[in-house]
Formats: C-alpha cells, structure tokens, sequence
C-alpha cells in the first residue's frame, strides 16, 4: 500500500464518528467528531477525505454512514465500502442470529483476537457498555449490553423528578485518596453511574472466565474507557482505536484474497 493509495476508515458511533488515515499499511492517529449536527460531520469528513483514494466506513447509525457514502461518492463510483453490506467480518460465532449484532462489535472481537490471539474480553464504553467475549479459537460468543454513563445520568433524572439533570463530568469524582463519599446530588449520581458500569464490566468478565475455565485477557476502548478503565487492575489495555484496528485488518485481508483471487479489485 503506498502513500498515494492512502484509505480512510471512519468508525460511525451512536454519538461520534472515529476517522483515521492508512498510509503505507499503517494507521496514523485518529481524530474524534461529533455526528450531530450531520452537516459539520459531513464537512469534516469530506476534508479529511481528501487525497485519499479509498474509504471504509463501519456504523451503528445507517443514517449518518448513508449520508457519508453519499457526500464521499456521489456518483458511485466505489470509492467508499460499508462493512456489512460490501464486506463481511470474517469471525466465527456462535450467536443465533449474527444479523442483530452491530459491526462496530465484531470489528472490535477482530482487532483482539489479531493482536493477541488468546481469548478476551472487549469492554466497548461509549453511548452504550458491551462487554463481549471471545474464546481462544477467535468464535465471538456475542455478551452484554448496557446503557453508558451518559445514558445511566439521564435516565435517573427523567425518571425520578427530585434529581437534575447533568451530564458526565469526570471533574465530580474524588480525587484519589479524597472521600468516596458524593456530597451533592451531582456527584454522587456520576460516582454512582461509574461504579455500576465498572461493576458491571468485573462481573460480566468474572463469569466469562468462569464459563471459559480461564481467565481471558481484557480490553477496553470506547469514549468513556479511560475515565472507567485507565488504572483498573482487570483491564490490561486501553486501546481507544480498537474499531478501527479491527477495520484496518479487515481491508487488510480482504486485500489479500483479491490478489490470491488475481482479479486486482479493491474491497472498498
């Protein structure tokens, strides 16, 4: 892959979308915008398009990744891939019905079954929690879902009317060594919504490890995982471009079978 082939991979979140250049197989750092409103996402993703021959992109809201498919191709020219529809992840499972599970997770349970080759659980923390596991044969058994911390906030203060309405600020939680204590209604509904969904995550991980008779290595990405996860002794890594590493090795092996195939297509 040469530096005037260069990809672009835009990972389509509930609330962000993740972009990133490829140049020369490897990729560069990422860049973190708002999906809302479309208009400022689109023009963001248009200019960091530019000069790049291809683009993959990989979403949990068909609304957005249509109108970037659109805005990056509007001629349908092949320019731009959607994972899912125009490529597949190649991951054994034993899910009942893989169509239900959103991509972004089993880009996810790629990137850690190519980088560790062992069994493990991915904690993905943004808009919602899932803590999904693979086994050390990389079959993605699927996991669990819960809301975020955002969602956790909202929730209690829509449905209990004495409590406000906020969103997350990490500047409400203790300080390390300070009190656990929250001392206004604020803090300790974040200390509180933190707490549950690390809770939450130790304990799904907990009876994976059970069911699995071993104790997997654990990854977290996400908006929200290195607030929950950056010194948790249960998570090994933080890795905030997981979806994106999982793309990447995706467009990478899709590559590969077309030169094995000899008919010189690109995936996207």
């Amino acid at each position: 892959m040469r530096e005037s082939d260069t990809i672009v991979l835009l990972s389509v979140g509930n609330t962000r979308t993740r972009m990133a250049r490829v140049v020369d197989a490897e990729l560069q750092p990422s860049r973190v915008v708002r999906n809302d409103p479309l208009d400022e996402l689109l023009a963001s993703v248009e200019e960091f398009f530019e000069g790049a021959r291809a683009a993959l992109v990989a979403s949990v809201r068909p609304g957005v990744s249509d109108a970037i498919v659109e805005r990056l191709d509007p001629d349908g020219q092949g320019k731009v891939g959607v994972v899912g529809r125009d490529i597949g992840v190649p991951l054994d499972h034993t899910l009942d019905d893989p169509t239900t599970v959103g991509q972004d997770r089993l880009l996810n349970a790629l990137a850690a079954w190519d980088r560790t080759g062992e069994a493990s659980v991915v904690v993905d923390a943004g808009t919602a929690i899932t803590v999904d596991f693979v086994d050390g044969a990389g079959a993605f058994h699927g996991g669990a879902i819960a809301p975020g911390l955002n969602a956790m906030l909202e929730t209690m203060s829509k449905r209990a009317d004495a409590l406000p309405e906020l969103s997350l600020d990490a500047e409400r939680l203790p300080a390390p060594g300070d009190p656990p204590f929250g001392k206004t209604t604020p803090q300790a509904m974040t200390i509180g919504a933190v707490a549950a969904a690390r809770g939450m995550a130790r304990a799904l991980i907990d009876e994976y490890a059970q069911f699995y008779q071993a104790y997997p290595r654990v990854i977290a990405t996400g908006g929200d995982a290195g607030l929950l996860f950056e010194d948790d002794p249960f998570v090994e890594r933080v890795v905030p471009d997981l979806t994106l590493i999982g793309m990447l090795s995706l467009w990478k092996r899709a590559r590969e079978e077309d030169a094995a195939d000899g008919d010189g297509t690109d995936p996207g």
